[in-house]
């Protein structure tokens, strides 16, 4: 069984409105932004994706793993906070949250991590 979610996850993303006015705009982007000039978005990705769960030789649910990077040259704070709060209307829980600063972009980075399990169709 393989789950993909990265189309319904940046949906979701881009639906909160609340983060659409913090990023201005449609800014979130699998692994990387295609426009090097923005100063404000988000990339993602999926970094696990395996069966749990079996029986009758099938998976019954799937574990899946989201790494966020939250990327301006502003507070993280409230675009982490909506982040946060989209992940956990879809079902995910945060197993980790970090601060960095790139110091040649000038940038500030915050990173966080969800999981969640989905039951098999």
């Amino acid at each position: 069984m393989f789950i993909d979610l990265k189309t319904d996850i940046r949906q979701a993303l881009l639906n909160n409105a609340a983060l659409f006015s913090l990023l201005g705009g449609p800014h979130i982007y699998p692994l990387v932004s295609p426009d090097a000039s923005l100063k404000t978005y988000i990339t993602f990705q999926e970094i696990t994706n395996f069966d749990r769960d079996y029986g009758s030789n099938r998976a019954l649910s799937s574990e899946i793993h989201f790494h966020f990077d939250i990327w301006t040259p502003y507070n993280t704070g409230p675009i982490a906070a909506e982040v946060n709060r989209t992940m956990e209307e879809q079902g995910f829980i945060r197993t980790s949250a970090q601060d960095g600063y790139d110091t040649t972009s000038e940038t500030y980075r915050k990173i966080l991590r969800y999981k969640t399990i989905k039951l098999g169709g």
